[in-house]
């Protein structure tokens, strides 16, 4: 489970606007052989991750969550080494019959099987945690980039991360705009955060 929500973030890099659309004049340009500028922007996924209000949150909350996930096995696995232990000493001191060693054995059996299937449970959800909270930062800088592209000045916007763009003229790196304007973005949506919504689930509890 460990890291699973840095492993996931490969969803970003599907950042792109939504604006290919032609203008009116373009047909008009080509048929008077004009060339138009066509003009490419691309953001630093690295400096999203590390600046967005959002993403800093949510990792916070999902290693908060991921603690919680682990103090809570470690307690189930240390009280089942203490359960076989205890067995096991029993059994050395000839304190059982053998009906009832076979019956404490059958109980240490289901304690690791319910252990197992707790794990599995808590990594789930993790997962889906994950998952969801990627796919709304996703839809967070996608939706932006359309209202930060609304000029139409950019005909692409390209996620740069790692070596994924050969080359790439810094006068076209549009990051810092683009970080700036998200945080401003979700500085109106504070009560839909995700640390704020999780204080509503443990109150209703």
């Amino acid at each position: 489970m460990k890291k699973t929500l840095f492993f996931a973030m490969a969803a970003v890099c599907a950042m792109t606007s939504c604006n290919n659309q032609p203008q009116q004049n373009d047909t008009k340009a080509e048929a008077a052989g004009e060339t138009q500028d066509v003009k490419i922007a691309y953001v630093e996924v690295d400096s999203i991750m590390s600046q967005y209000d959002y993403w800093k949150e949510v990792t916070k909350l999902m290693e908060q969550k991921e603690q919680n996930i682990q103090k809570t096995l470690a307690g189930k696995q240390q009280a089942l080494q203490q359960a076989a232990a205890n067995f096991q000493q029993g059994l050395q001191a000839n304190k059982y019959t053998q009906q009832q060693a076979q019956s404490y054995q059958a109980s240490i059996q289901k304690q690791a099987q319910d252990a197992d299937a707790l794990q599995q449970r808590l990594a789930n959800e993790y997962q889906q945690e994950v998952v969801k909270y990627n796919k709304a930062l996703s839809d967070s800088i996608h939706n932006y980039l359309v209202t930060f592209n609304k000029d139409k000045k950019y005909a692409m916007i390209l996620a740069k991360q790692g070596d994924n763009i050969l080359y790439a003229d810094k006068s076209n790196d549009i990051t810092d705009a683009v970080i700036k304007g998200l945080n401003k973005a979700y500085k109106g949506m504070k009560k839909e955060t995700p640390a704020a919504k999780e204080e509503k689930k443990e109150e209703k509890k």
